[in-house]
Protein backbone atom coordinates (compact mmCIF):
# COMPACT_ATOMS: atom_id res chain seq x y z
CA UNK A 1 0.00 0.00 0.00
CA UNK A 2 1.48 3.57 -0.84
CA UNK A 3 2.96 5.34 2.24
CA UNK A 4 1.15 8.52 1.17
CA UNK A 5 -2.50 6.09 1.92
CA UNK A 6 -0.58 5.03 4.84
CA UNK A 7 0.18 8.07 6.37
CA UNK A 8 -3.86 9.46 5.73
CA UNK A 9 -5.02 6.46 7.71
CA UNK A 10 -5.34 7.37 11.04
CA UNK A 11 -7.15 10.39 9.98
CA UNK A 12 -9.65 8.54 7.83
CA UNK A 13 -10.24 5.73 10.71
CA UNK A 14 -11.04 9.34 12.70
CA UNK A 15 -13.29 10.27 10.00
CA UNK A 16 -15.29 6.90 9.55
CA UNK A 17 -15.87 6.95 13.64
CA UNK A 18 -17.28 9.95 13.61
CA UNK A 19 -19.40 8.96 11.07
CA UNK A 20 -20.61 6.06 11.55
CA UNK A 21 -20.60 6.16 15.77
CA UNK A 22 -18.52 3.27 16.43
CA UNK A 23 -15.15 2.59 16.45
CA UNK A 24 -15.45 -0.78 14.85
CA UNK A 25 -17.63 0.38 12.24
CA UNK A 26 -15.16 2.98 11.12
CA UNK A 27 -12.35 1.42 11.18
CA UNK A 28 -14.06 -1.88 8.97
CA UNK A 29 -15.19 0.79 6.59
CA UNK A 30 -11.76 2.24 6.21
CA UNK A 31 -10.58 -1.56 5.98
CA UNK A 32 -13.34 -1.60 2.85
CA UNK A 33 -12.19 1.15 1.25
CA UNK A 34 -8.41 0.15 1.15
CA UNK A 35 -9.30 -3.34 -0.41
CA UNK A 36 -11.44 -2.06 -2.67
CA UNK A 37 -8.03 0.44 -3.56
CA UNK A 38 -6.12 -2.91 -3.57
CA UNK A 39 -9.01 -4.82 -5.80
CA UNK A 40 -9.03 -2.24 -8.35
CA UNK A 41 -13.04 -2.00 -7.49
CA UNK A 42 -12.64 1.54 -5.59
CA UNK A 43 -10.72 4.48 -7.57
CA UNK A 44 -9.68 7.95 -6.40
CA UNK A 45 -10.65 10.92 -8.40
CA UNK A 46 -7.75 11.89 -10.22
CA UNK A 47 -9.42 15.35 -10.80
CA UNK A 48 -9.39 16.15 -7.22
CA UNK A 49 -6.03 16.24 -4.76
CA UNK A 50 -5.03 12.87 -3.30
CA UNK A 51 -6.36 13.80 0.95
CA UNK A 52 -9.54 14.32 -1.06
CA UNK A 53 -9.76 12.07 -3.54
CA UNK A 54 -9.39 9.41 -0.21
CA UNK A 55 -11.68 11.13 1.33
CA UNK A 56 -14.20 10.86 -1.40
CA UNK A 57 -13.88 7.23 -1.79
CA UNK A 58 -14.48 6.79 1.83
CA UNK A 59 -18.00 8.86 2.04
CA UNK A 60 -18.50 6.64 -1.67
CA UNK A 61 -17.89 3.64 0.59
CA UNK A 62 -20.33 4.81 3.26
CA UNK A 63 -22.91 5.20 1.36
CA UNK A 64 -22.89 1.56 0.09
CA UNK A 65 -22.93 0.46 3.63
CA UNK A 66 -24.25 3.45 5.42
CA UNK A 67 -23.18 1.67 8.72
CA UNK A 68 -24.60 3.87 11.84
CA UNK A 69 -25.20 2.77 15.84
CA UNK A 70 -25.33 4.54 18.97
CA UNK A 71 -24.19 2.73 22.04
CA UNK A 72 -24.05 3.40 25.85
CA UNK A 73 -20.11 3.77 25.66
CA UNK A 74 -20.63 6.80 23.45
CA UNK A 75 -19.67 10.29 24.38
CA UNK A 76 -22.56 12.74 24.71
CA UNK A 77 -21.14 14.20 21.39
CA UNK A 78 -20.89 11.07 19.34
CA UNK A 79 -24.32 10.69 20.26
CA UNK A 80 -25.76 13.93 19.13
CA UNK A 81 -23.90 13.53 16.19
CA UNK A 82 -25.88 10.17 15.31
CA UNK A 83 -28.85 12.59 15.48
CA UNK A 84 -28.01 14.22 12.23
CA UNK A 85 -29.32 13.47 8.94
CA UNK A 86 -26.55 11.01 7.66
CA UNK A 87 -25.89 13.59 4.73
CA UNK A 88 -25.40 16.54 6.83
CA UNK A 89 -23.38 14.54 9.38
CA UNK A 90 -21.27 13.71 7.14
CA UNK A 91 -21.00 17.02 5.67
CA UNK A 92 -20.08 18.73 9.16
CA UNK A 93 -17.39 16.29 9.84
CA UNK A 94 -15.40 17.18 6.80
CA UNK A 95 -15.77 20.76 7.81
CA UNK A 96 -15.31 20.85 11.90
CA UNK A 97 -13.29 17.81 12.50
CA UNK A 98 -11.30 17.23 9.11
CA UNK A 99 -10.68 20.52 8.11
CA UNK A 100 -11.95 20.93 4.35
CA UNK A 101 -13.26 24.38 3.23
CA UNK A 102 -16.81 23.75 2.08
CA UNK A 103 -15.52 23.86 -1.74
CA UNK A 104 -13.24 21.12 -1.01
CA UNK A 105 -16.09 19.15 1.00
CA UNK A 106 -18.53 19.50 -1.50
CA UNK A 107 -15.74 18.31 -3.95
CA UNK A 108 -15.37 15.19 -1.51
CA UNK A 109 -18.91 14.11 -1.42
CA UNK A 110 -19.79 14.88 -5.01
CA UNK A 111 -22.23 17.55 -4.78
CA UNK A 112 -22.60 20.92 -6.14
CA UNK A 113 -21.32 24.46 -4.21
CA UNK A 114 -24.97 25.27 -3.10
CA UNK A 115 -25.76 22.01 -2.20
CA UNK A 116 -23.05 21.45 0.38
CA UNK A 117 -23.62 25.15 2.16
CA UNK A 118 -27.34 23.79 2.29
CA UNK A 119 -25.92 20.87 3.99
CA UNK A 120 -24.03 22.52 6.48
CA UNK A 121 -26.88 25.19 7.39
CA UNK A 122 -29.12 22.29 8.02
CA UNK A 123 -26.63 20.31 10.02
CA UNK A 124 -26.00 23.16 12.21
CA UNK A 125 -29.61 24.23 12.61
CA UNK A 126 -30.15 20.41 13.47
CA UNK A 127 -27.71 20.50 16.13
CA UNK A 128 -28.75 23.92 17.74
CA UNK A 129 -32.69 22.40 18.05
CA UNK A 130 -30.94 19.23 19.77
CA UNK A 131 -28.99 21.26 22.16
CA UNK A 132 -31.59 23.89 23.05
CA UNK A 133 -32.10 24.02 26.87
CA UNK A 134 -33.45 25.61 29.97
CA UNK A 135 -30.14 27.66 31.96
CA UNK A 136 -29.92 29.28 35.15
CA UNK A 137 -27.76 31.94 35.67
CA UNK A 138 -25.74 32.48 39.20
CA UNK A 139 -25.08 36.45 39.21
CA UNK A 140 -25.43 39.34 41.33
CA UNK A 141 -24.82 42.19 38.95
CA UNK A 142 -28.15 42.86 37.11
CA UNK A 143 -26.59 44.39 33.80
CA UNK A 144 -24.63 41.45 33.38
CA UNK A 145 -27.20 39.34 34.39
CA UNK A 146 -29.30 40.47 32.01
CA UNK A 147 -26.60 40.72 29.05
CA UNK A 148 -26.35 37.04 29.93
CA UNK A 149 -30.37 36.49 29.72
CA UNK A 150 -30.16 38.18 26.18
CA UNK A 151 -27.27 36.20 25.07
CA UNK A 152 -28.15 32.65 25.82
CA UNK A 153 -32.13 34.03 24.50
CA UNK A 154 -30.27 34.49 21.59
CA UNK A 155 -28.78 31.40 20.81
CA UNK A 156 -32.40 29.74 21.22
CA UNK A 157 -32.54 28.43 24.82
CA UNK A 158 -34.72 29.41 27.68
CA UNK A 159 -33.42 30.99 30.86
CA UNK A 160 -35.31 29.68 34.22
CA UNK A 161 -34.22 32.35 36.48
CA UNK A 162 -31.12 34.54 37.53
CA UNK A 163 -29.92 34.36 41.18
CA UNK A 164 -27.70 36.48 43.08
CA UNK A 165 -26.86 34.57 45.41
CA UNK A 166 -26.12 30.13 46.29
CA UNK A 167 -29.24 29.85 48.52
CA UNK A 168 -31.68 31.48 45.47
CA UNK A 169 -29.72 29.70 42.81
CA UNK A 170 -30.27 26.05 44.31
CA UNK A 171 -33.62 26.97 45.23
CA UNK A 172 -34.15 28.05 41.29
CA UNK A 173 -32.26 24.66 40.61
CA UNK A 174 -34.81 22.94 42.40
CA UNK A 175 -38.18 24.86 41.29
CA UNK A 176 -36.83 24.52 37.50
CA UNK A 177 -34.47 21.69 36.85
CA UNK A 178 -31.45 23.69 34.51
CA UNK A 179 -29.77 21.96 31.41
CA UNK A 180 -26.87 24.17 32.06
CA UNK A 181 -25.82 26.74 34.34
CA UNK A 182 -23.84 29.93 34.04
CA UNK A 183 -22.03 30.80 37.02
CA UNK A 184 -20.40 34.22 38.46
CA UNK A 185 -18.00 33.27 41.91
CA UNK A 186 -18.98 36.26 44.00
CA UNK A 187 -22.52 36.42 44.71
CA UNK A 188 -24.06 39.17 46.38
CA UNK A 189 -24.35 37.92 50.42
CA UNK A 190 -20.99 36.89 49.88
CA UNK A 191 -21.38 33.40 49.35
CA UNK A 192 -19.75 31.71 46.20
CA UNK A 193 -20.96 30.70 42.60
CA UNK A 194 -18.41 27.27 43.03
CA UNK A 195 -20.46 26.60 46.29
CA UNK A 196 -23.94 26.68 44.42
CA UNK A 197 -22.80 24.74 41.40
CA UNK A 198 -21.91 22.22 43.85
CA UNK A 199 -25.27 22.33 45.45
CA UNK A 200 -26.54 21.80 42.26
CA UNK A 201 -24.88 19.22 40.75
CA UNK A 202 -25.59 16.99 43.62
CA UNK A 203 -29.56 16.77 42.16
CA UNK A 204 -28.66 17.63 38.64
CA UNK A 205 -26.18 16.38 36.05
CA UNK A 206 -25.88 19.07 34.08
CA UNK A 207 -22.67 21.18 32.95
CA UNK A 208 -21.56 24.46 34.36
CA UNK A 209 -20.02 27.27 32.54
CA UNK A 210 -18.06 29.41 35.49
CA UNK A 211 -18.41 33.47 34.06
CA UNK A 212 -15.79 35.29 36.71
CA UNK A 213 -13.31 38.86 36.79
CA UNK A 214 -11.34 36.45 39.37
CA UNK A 215 -10.11 33.26 37.15
CA UNK A 216 -6.82 32.22 39.56
CA UNK A 217 -9.66 31.96 42.54
CA UNK A 218 -10.37 29.03 39.88
CA UNK A 219 -7.59 27.55 38.68
CA UNK A 220 -5.42 26.83 41.45
CA UNK A 221 -4.58 23.39 41.35
CA UNK A 222 -5.66 22.58 44.64
CA UNK A 223 -9.42 21.09 43.65
CA UNK A 224 -10.75 19.94 40.48
CA UNK A 225 -10.58 22.86 38.30
CA UNK A 226 -13.47 23.70 35.49
CA UNK A 227 -13.68 22.24 32.25
CA UNK A 228 -15.21 25.93 31.44
CA UNK A 229 -13.99 28.78 32.31
CA UNK A 230 -14.62 32.89 31.02
CA UNK A 231 -12.99 35.73 32.09
CA UNK A 232 -15.14 39.14 32.41
CA UNK A 233 -15.26 41.24 30.96
CA UNK A 234 -16.05 38.90 28.42
CA UNK A 235 -16.80 38.84 24.87
CA UNK A 236 -20.22 37.92 23.84
CA UNK A 237 -18.74 35.65 21.20
CA UNK A 238 -16.78 33.49 23.65
CA UNK A 239 -19.78 33.29 25.62
CA UNK A 240 -21.76 31.94 22.83
CA UNK A 241 -19.39 29.67 21.63
CA UNK A 242 -18.76 28.02 25.03
CA UNK A 243 -22.35 27.59 25.57
CA UNK A 244 -22.74 25.54 22.29
CA UNK A 245 -19.68 23.47 23.21
CA UNK A 246 -20.40 22.78 27.03
CA UNK A 247 -23.88 21.52 25.39
CA UNK A 248 -22.38 19.57 22.71
CA UNK A 249 -19.83 18.26 24.66
CA UNK A 250 -21.44 17.00 28.15
CA UNK A 251 -21.52 13.12 28.50
CA UNK A 252 -23.95 11.91 31.52
CA UNK A 253 -22.35 10.72 34.44
CA UNK A 254 -24.67 7.23 34.00
CA UNK A 255 -23.29 6.90 30.38
CA UNK A 256 -19.61 8.17 31.51
CA UNK A 257 -19.79 5.07 34.13
CA UNK A 258 -20.90 2.87 31.52
CA UNK A 259 -17.69 3.91 29.22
Amino acid sequence: MPKQIIRQAPYLRRYARALTGAQALGDGLVQTMMEGLLAGTVRLASDLSFRASLYRALVATWRGAHPSISTPGQSGADQRLQTLDPERRAALLLVAMEGFDAAEAAQVMDLAPEEMERLLTEAQAELEAELTTDVLIIEDEPIIALDLTRLVRELGHRVTGAAATRDEAVALAEEAPPGLVLADIRLADGSNGMDAAADILRRHDVPVIFITAFPEHLLTGERPEPAFLITKPFREEAVKALIGQALFFHTPAAERRIA
